[in-house]
């Protein structure tokens, strides 16, 4: 019998990747988004999927739009993606932030438990709450140490998610991801605006970008592939909370020089501090400089996940190295840059 899934945020990077895997696994794919995002499913255009999902209409700051959906359909899993999940936007924006990325899977938990408790749900944690992190590498039992609106938010959801499965039975896991990119990735998130940056000053569309902390560094994997485990996930006879991450970090400065070597561009850094710039070799014009605007009021320096219980228990493991990640988010750039 056909399984019918529940995608909050489906017009998101993972919420569109997540809705085709799922449909290749012949579900029933139900995508709901607030109303100001029901336009934006490029995305999904690009799988070539938009016209194979239903859509329902759900603020997740609603609790009667959640309800509502919830005895409209006979729901087996949920995956909640939905989230304001622009880290710097959350200092801009607390109060929403909070009501959304963290109230809203409240409310779903909520509702869930009211209305059918066999219904299983993933929970989008995030490296995030590791923030100024309290060990080497992060783990589940990592103390969570969170820097910013976005993932105090996205902890209280994590601790309600374990706090639902203890004290009610629910079959309730959470993913703590850490950062993942593709071409699907919105345009504000530095490895697409650095990219897009990239391209746009080799086609002579503009001279130069800003950016702020070059050294803040991550553990980067591919969209595409982290979605499968959240599927995973759901499919054990017991729910758990799992780090999926590569096990590697690197600088935003390492991304910028993996994409200029992939893009054959003649470039070197001078400077130090706020004066850091990377220029062409030859003509010494400035590409890249550092903007103090763009620095987060508390920064996240290094985030890097181990992954060894996913890799036992879900018998999961990344495939695309960074590198590999770069090329494939620049040529897809290129290949669509080139049909507008």
């Amino acid at each position: 019998m056909k399984k019918t899934a529940l995608i909050t945020g489906i017009s998101g990077q993972d919420g569109a990747y997540l809705a085709k895997f799922l449909l290749n696994k012949n579900y029933k794919v139900i995508g709901t988004d607030r109303r100001s995002a029901r336009s934006v499913n490029w995305r999904l255009k690009r799988l070539g999927i938009d016209n194979k999902i239903i859509f329902e209409e759900m603020e997740l700051g609603e609790v009667y739009e959640i309800q509502r959906v919830f005895k409209k359909y006979k729901i087996d899993e949920v995956y909640n993606l939905a989230a304001q999940s622009f880290v710097g936007t959350s200092f801009n924006s607390p109060i929403n932030t909070a009501n959304i990325t963290g109230l809203g899977a409240l409310r779903i938990l909520e509702t869930i438990r009211n209305t059918n408790r066999k219904i299983k749900f993933y929970q989008a944690s995030s490296s995030e709450m590791f923030g100024d992190v309290l060990e080497k590498k992060q783990k589940e039992s990592t103390p969570l140490n969170p820097q910013s609106p976005y993932a105090i938010s996205k902890v209280f959801s994590h601790y309600l998610t374990q706090n639902y499965r203890n004290s009610y039975g629910m079959f309730a896991a959470s993913g703590i991801l850490f950062n993942h990119e593709s071409p699907l990735r919105g345009e504000e998130f530095v490895t697409r605006k650095i990219i897009i940056g990239l391209i746009r000053i080799l086609k002579k569309d503009q001279s130069y970008f800003e950016l702020g902390n070059l050294y803040a560094k991550r553990d980067w994997g591919y969209a595409k592939e982290y979605v499968e485990v959240m599927w995973k996930m759901l499919q054990k006879n017991k729910p758990d909370d799992y780090v999926i991450a590569t096990g590697k970090t690197y600088s935003i400065k390492d991304f910028i020089d993996i994409a200029t070597s992939y893009l054959k561009m003649n470039v070197e850094w001078i400077g130090k501090g706020l004066n850091e710039k990377l220029i062409n070799k030859v003509s010494k014009k400035v590409l890249i400089k550092i903007n103090p605007k763009y620095f987060r009021p508390s920064e996240v320096n290094v985030l890097i996940g181990d992954y060894s219980k996913a890799k036992k228990h879900l018998k999961w493991k990344p495939k695309t190295n960074l590198k590999k990640l770069i090329s494939i988010m620049i040529d897809d750039e290129i290949k669509y840059s080139n049909k507008l």
